[in-house]
């Protein structure tokens, strides 16, 4: 005896029917229907309907309404779908790429809600880039899931709340010296390219960087 799908499915399909397989409302439908496995391509679609306000053509008032009525997902799931899939999209483009996502086993894709928890941890000042990184390849790497990713994550903060004021302040240090360093980079590439500046001018600021990479390197 076949299983009775359930009435989300159904009423997901049920809407499905009539519509142009090639539309992007007919895509949105299909990959809701597949969240688990392509919460990335629900995540890209719905945030095109939500920041274009696709669904008033659609007949709803608002997202909320679509999000709950049409797909069957609750307005808090909807909003992390979007902040997920725009986290990424922002700040880790290479998980977008198609050669990822299709190479990469339904079970090996991180879940939007390990997603969604390397979003917070990116705004958290308590936290600096080696952190990040870290939290990172749990989710990316090692494939943890997003209640250990969380776990994880509080410890890292109660260390850091742990720290006195002056590690702290040496930790901050490193990480700008880090962040400095990188941009420093950056300039070089573009000031080089472009030939804006002087050859003097070029080798202060080569010899700049290579000063700021010795003393992180010196105290890594």
């Amino acid at each position: 005896m076949q299983e009775a799908k359930p009435k989300s499915l159904r009423n997901i399909e049920e809407k499905m029917e009539g519509l142009d397989i090639n539309s992007l409302r007919y895509h949105i439908l299909e990959s809701a229907k597949n969240f688990k496995s392509s919460w990335i391509e629900l995540g890209r679609s719905l945030y095109s309907v939500w920041k274009d306000k696709m669904y008033k053509d659609w007949g709803y008032v608002n997202f909320d309404v679509y999000a709950g009525r049409e797909i069957g997902i609750r307005k808090q799931t909807a909003m992390k779908l979007l902040k997920s899939y725009y986290f990424l999209e922002k700040e880790e483009p290479q998980y977008l790429k198609t050669d990822y996502t299709d190479s990469a086993k339904p079970s090996g894709i991180p879940s939007y809600e390990a997603v969604d928890i390397l979003r917070q941890a990116k705004n958290k000042k308590s936290l600096d880039e080696d952190d990040y990184r870290n939290l990172k390849k749990e989710i990316f790497e090692k494939g943890k899931d997003a209640q250990e990713v969380k776990k994880n994550l509080g410890v890292i903060i109660r260390q850091r709340q742990e720290l006195d004021p002056e590690e702290v302040q040496e930790k901050r240090r490193r990480s700008t010296l880090r962040r400095l360093l990188g941009q420093l980079r950056l300039l070089k590439t573009e000031v080089s390219t472009l030939k804006i500046l002087s050859a003097p001018l070029v080798k202060e600021l080569d010899i700049l960087i290579k000063n700021i990479d010795s003393e992180i390197g010196e105290e890594s």
